[in-house]
């Protein structure tokens, strides 16, 4: 008799942890990946935990929800973080990484577990009794969806997300963009491209006239009734939204003093290093569905641009996630099929470490039921417990994807001075405190 395992359906970032947690546990791991055989159509390299949108992982801050969030990850021993920290790149308070090295990171400490066992393969369902996780993210493949829509018993909602452009570090005119992080914070780690009223308003009335591209394929029947999520909206989008929106979002100026003059400028494009060489440059804010000829023509209007080699267009694709209240726990296990899990942006969390937490929560629940052990349900005032809260029992109103914030969290008991600063510091410090009084319990 064969030795039993745990599947794991996906190699992202939440099918990485979960293996990762289960496989640390002495839980033997089947963990099924299509790629290379197969890619979707956000992928392009063959490595796990391959990060398409962006390279940048966010705020390290404990006054940030999501630098809670890391925070949380590190203690318990992910995988994820574990990467992050190794392959980081210089992006003054934020986390960034060198996508290739950080994909390369992950692949290689999985296939090197002796627990886990890595099949290249499609799956199409998730039958059978054994311990599942599903994480095929938010491009699943049809034959899956079509298996988890049946299952759930209700069709799965769609929205687009978008991702930015990358330009060549050579190609941008550093005569007229400048280096520097908002108010100084940090290193200067940022390129920034200053714009005058009169550049700003040229512009502005190219990007919302500009042509957006076609999508293809899946995309195409439900382009017109696509719902783009708020944390990945499209520059042109935003931009439609109001002639002030963007210098209020990502071309902001205020805190952003160029050196060479002394003034804040009337809206900043700001570029952020793509790879620790600091050879490929990412334009902060810029997700686009905009046609490729378009978007060389308008973004090459950005002051320092204008002779800019784009190694990457932005680009537009589906994204699918379940209706999760009702039918998940919050250990992620189906309620009416324990022994099957989901983890990642299928269930409504948002965003890559978001996504790498629902897979570190799903592990460890699937290795404890493996293990004949009863389910661990992490106490809501930590960022991973309330994230599992709100993906179990959703919000006021329409359930819609969440990044990690600290509104999902409850509230302090008492009242803190000195601003929101420093009462989200405080929030973090006692989900901190609560999650090292179990910490022997999650990690055993």
């Amino acid at each position: 008799m064969s030795e039993p395992f745990v599947r794991v359906l996906g190699a992202g970032l939440a099918g990485s942890e979960a293996a990762w947690q289960l496989a640390e546990r002495g839980v033997r791991v089947r963990l099924y990946e299509m790629k290379p055989k197969k890619m979707s159509p956000a992928h392009h390299e063959s490595g796990f935990a391959e990060l398409c949108c962006s390279n940048s992982l966010r705020s390290d801050a404990l006054s940030n929800a999501v630098g809670l969030l890391k925070a949380e990850m590190r203690r318990i021993g992910s995988l994820v973080m574990e990467a992050a920290d190794a392959t980081r790149v210089p992006a003054g308070s934020a986390l960034a990484v060198d996508r290739a090295l950080f994909s390369q990171y992950i692949t290689e400490r999985i296939k090197k577990h002796p627990m886990i066992e890595v099949v290249e393969k499609e799956m199409a369902d998730a039958e059978g009794e054994e311990i599942t996780v599903i994480a095929t993210g938010p491009l699943t493949s049809d034959g899956m969806a079509e298996w988890i829509s049946s299952l759930c018993g209700r069709k799965g909602l769609h929205f687009f997300d978008a991702v930015a452009p990358i330009v060549e570090f050579s190609g941008i005119n550093m005569d007229v963009a400048f280096f520097a992080s908002r108010y100084d914070k940090g290193d200067a780690d940022y390129i920034n491209c200053p714009m005058t009223r009169e550049q700003y308003d040229r512009f502005y009335r190219e990007l919302i006239a500009a042509r957006e591209a076609e999508l293809k394929g899946f995309d195409s029947a439900e382009q017109k009734k696509a719902k783009v999520f708020e944390g990945c909206m499209p520059v042109e989008v935003m931009a439609r939204r109001g002639y002030d929106t963007l210098r209020y979002g990502p071309l902001k100026p205020v805190g952003l003093i160029d050196p060479r003059v002394g003034k804040e400028y009337f809206a900043v494009v700001q570029l952020r290093k793509e790879n620790a060489e600091g050879t490929m440059y990412n334009l902060v804010g810029f997700q686009t569905h905009l046609a490729f000829p378009e978007q060389k023509r308008v973004f090459s209007m950005i002051p320092g641009l204008e002779n800019a080699t784009f190694l990457r267009y932005g680009v537009m694709h589906r994204n699918t996630y379940l209706q999760s209240p009702g039918f998940l726990c919050e250990t992620y296990a189906v309620k009416d099929r324990p022994h099957l899990f989901f983890a990642g942006q299928m269930t409504g969390v948002e965003g890559y470490i978001e996504s790498a937490g629902s897979g570190l929560v799903a592990g460890i629940n699937a290795a404890r039921l493996a293990k004949g052990r009863a389910p661990l349900v992490l106490p809501r005032e930590t960022m991973l417990g309330a994230m599992a809260h709100y993906v179990s029992h959703g919000g006021v109103g329409e359930f819609v994807p969440m990044n990690a914030n600290f509104g999902i969290v409850p509230l302090l008991d008492h009242k803190v001075r000195g601003g929101k600063s420093v009462r989200n510091e405080a929030i973090s410090a006692r989900s901190l405190a609560l999650l090292d009084g179990i910490l022997p319990e999650i990690r055993s």
